[in-house]
């Protein structure tokens, strides 16, 4: 098994979430000074969770749940204006791509929603709920029209000419 800021991550929660709060501070710090990432041991996160490029310069407040199979780029910010430990948090779900330099941020004391599959472009940033499986980028974000549809070209018969 190789060192990566997922696994102290992880570890970091799970020692956290069994009472081990100076274990997991110190794995969070070893992740700061290792991977220059802050990723806090409150949040709740699942253990398939990916950081590219091990996570560098990842900024994560502890109300944040994140879902399955989530992938996040470099210099990623998850910001909750809100104290630890408040009831309003950033909630991403399943499938979610979040790329490089994208920032979430909640309005003040609000929650914000990340849909199943939805993806986020690189930065982006975010400040309002994003659906399922919809895809948001610049600044604001706004999703992405789907393309529209040329009409097909007729298809010139070479006898008619």
């Amino acid at each position: 098994m190789r060192l990566c800021p997922e696994a102290l991550w992880w570890w970091s929660c799970q020692a956290y979430r069994s009472n081990l709060a100076p274990l997991a501070q110190l794995l969070k710090t070893t992740n700061f000074f290792l991977f220059h990432t802050i990723l806090p041991y409150q949040a709740q996160i699942e253990s398939d969770i990916r950081l590219e490029h091990y996570g560098l310069g990842v900024v994560i407040h502890p109300n944040v749940k994140i879902g399955r199979r989530v992938l996040i780029h470099q210099h990623v910010t998850l910001a909750a204006t809100t104290w630890v430990g408040s009831e309003h948090r950033i909630v991403i779900g399943d499938d979610v791509q979040i790329g490089a330099g994208a920032v979430v941020l909640t309005k003040e004391n609000q929650s914000l929603f990340i849909g199943n599959g939805a993806r986020i472009g690189a930065n982006a940033v975010v400040t309002r709920d994003v659906l399922p499986s919809q895809t948001v980028v610049g600044v604001p974000a706004r999703p992405l029209l789907p393309k529209s549809r040329t009409p097909e070209m007729p298809v010139l018969d070479s006898s008619s000419t």
